[in-house]
C-alpha cells in the first residue's frame, strides 16, 4: 500500500468516527448539505472521488450500453395499461358502493406511484429510451406521479451518484444515523416526502429556491424549477376544484392522493438499496445491495434491484442490468436471494443503529487483484 493511500484511508476512518459521534449527538445534523460534514468529506478526498469499478471488457460494455426505444415503449405501454385497467376497476367498485373499492384503489395507487419511482430514476439518467424527448416526457410524468420536483431531483440524483452515501454531500440518504423511525414510518405512505416537497414547491412557485438545493442545482436551472412548481400546483388546484364541484374525493383518489397511499412499494424496494451499509466509502460493493427479485417485481422496479451494478455503471440501461450482473458477479459480494432476505439484515441493523450510529453492515468483498488500496 502506498503512503498516500494509507494516509487517505486514515482520514476516511477519522471522518467516519467523527461523523457517527456527531450524528448521534446532534440528531443527524451532520447530513446537512450546509454546515454539515461536507467540508470534512472534501478534505478526506471523498468528494467527486475515484470509485472502484469491476473490470468489464470494452466491447462488452459498449454492447451493454446500447439503448432501445422499443423495449422502453413496450414496458411503458404495459405499465400505463395496467394503471388504466386498475383505475376502471376502482371506479366500478366505487360506484357500486362495494368494499372492494378499498383494495381496488390501493392497487391503482400502487401501480400509479411506485413503478413511477423507477421510471423517474431511469429516465433521469437518460438511459430508458434511445430518443431523448421520450426520456424527457416520461421523466416529467413520473416525477409528477411520485410528487417530485423534476429539475431539483434530476440534480439531486446526480449528486447522489457522484458522492453516494457521503455524509454532508449526498442529499438522498434515506436511512440516516441514528435511525429516525418516525420519518421511516411516515414515508411508508410518503407523508414526510410529500409534505416536504409541497412546502418547497410552494416556495419555488414564489421564486424561492431552498438554500441547500442551491448547492447542487446550477443557477441556470432555477427558472425551470419555478416554472415546474407553478405548473404542478396549478394541476393540483384544478383537481381539488373538481373535487369541490363534484362534492367527491374521487378526483383526488385518482390524482394526488395516489402519491401518498401508493408509495409503500417503492419505499419497500428502495430501502434495500443502501440502508444499514457503510457511509463514506469509495466502493459501491460496500454501500449498495443487489437483490434478486421475481419477474413482476423486476418489471415494476425496472431492474433497479441490480443496484451495485447500476451505481458502478449508471449509463447501462435497465434492460441490460441482468446481463451486466452476469458479467461482473465474480467480483461482487454475494447477492441476496430476495427482499425478505435483505430485510432480515436491514431491520436488525436499523434497530442497532438507533442506539449505536457507528454500526454498519460489512459486506464480504472478493479478495481479487482488482481491489485497489484505500478502497
Amino acid at each position: 500500500m502506498r503512503c498516500n493511500d494509507s494516509i487517505k484511508e486514515t482520514q476516511v476512518s477519522d471522518l467516519n468516527a467523527r461523523s457517527y459521534t456527531e450524528t448521534a449527538a446532534t440528531k443527524r445534523e451532520a447530513y446537512r448539505l450546509i454546515d454539515g460534514a461536507g467540508e470534512r468529506a472534501r478534505a478526506a478526498g471523498l468528494v467527486n472521488a475515484d470509485w472502484y469499478r469491476c473490470p468489464v471488457p470494452r466491447p462488452v460494455m459498449k454492447q451493454l450500453m446500447q439503448r432501445n426505444d422499443a423495449r422502453a415503449i413496450l414496458d411503458t405501454l404495459i405499465w400505463y395499461a395496467v394503471i388504466v385497467a386498475s383505475g376502471v376497476l376502482a371506479w366500478y367498485a366505487w360506484h357500486r358502493h362495494s368494499p372492494w373499492a378499498i383494495p381496488a384503489f390501493l392497487l391503482y395507487g400502487t401501480l400509479y406511484c411506485s413503478p413511477a419511482d423507477s421510471r423517474w430514476h431511469e429516465t433521469g439518467h437518460g438511459t430508458a429510451f434511445k430518443t431523448r424527448w421520450m426520456n424527457d416526457v416520461l421523466y416529467q410524468l413520473a416525477s409528477f406521479q411520485t410528487f417530485r420536483r423534476a429539475t431539483v431531483w434530476r440534480w439531486s440524483h446526480a449528486r447522489h451518484h457522484t458522492d453516494t452515501l457521503v455524509v454532508g454531500r449526498d442529499p438522498e440518504i434515506a436511512a440516516q444515523k441514528p435511525t429516525d423511525w418516525t420519518n421511516l414510518v411516515l414515508n411508508v405512505v410518503a407523508l414526510k416526502h410529500v409534505t416536504g416537497e409541497l412546502r418547497k414547491m410552494i416556495a419555488a412557485a414564489f421564486g424561492r429556491i431552498e438554500e441547500e438545493e442551491q448547492t447542487f442545482v446550477p443557477e441556470s436551472e432555477w427558472p425551470k424549477i419555478i416554472r415546474e412548481a407553478r405548473i404542478t400546483l396549478a394541476v393540483y388546484m384544478m383537481v381539488i376544484a373538481a373535487s369541490i364541484v363534484l362534492r367527491s374525493v374521487l378526483p383526488l383518489l385518482y390524482i394526488g392522493l395516489p402519491s401518498l397511499y401508493g408509495a409503500w412499494l417503492y419505499v419497500y424496494f428502495g430501502l434495500t438499496q443502501h440502508a444499514g451499509l457503510p457511509e463514506n466509502v469509495l466502493d459501491h460493493r460496500k454501500n449498495c445491495r443487489t437483490v434478486m427479485m421475481n419477474p413482476v417485481f423486476r418489471f415494476l422496479y425496472w431492474n433497479m434491484n441490480y443496484h451495485i451494478e447500476h451505481h458502478m455503471f449508471p449509463m447501462v440501461p435497465f434492460h441490460a442490468l441482468p446481463r451486466l450482473h452476469e458479467t461482473v458477479k465474480a467480483d461482487m459480494p454475494p447477492t441476496y436471494p430476495g427482499t425478505l432476505a435483505a430485510y432480515a439484515e436491514i431491520l436488525p441493523a436499523l434497530v442497532r443503529q438507533s442506539r449505536d450510529p457507528s454500526y454498519r453492515i460489512e459486506r464480504p468483498i472478493p479478495q481479487t487483484a482488482n481491489v485497489r488500496p484505500g478502497h
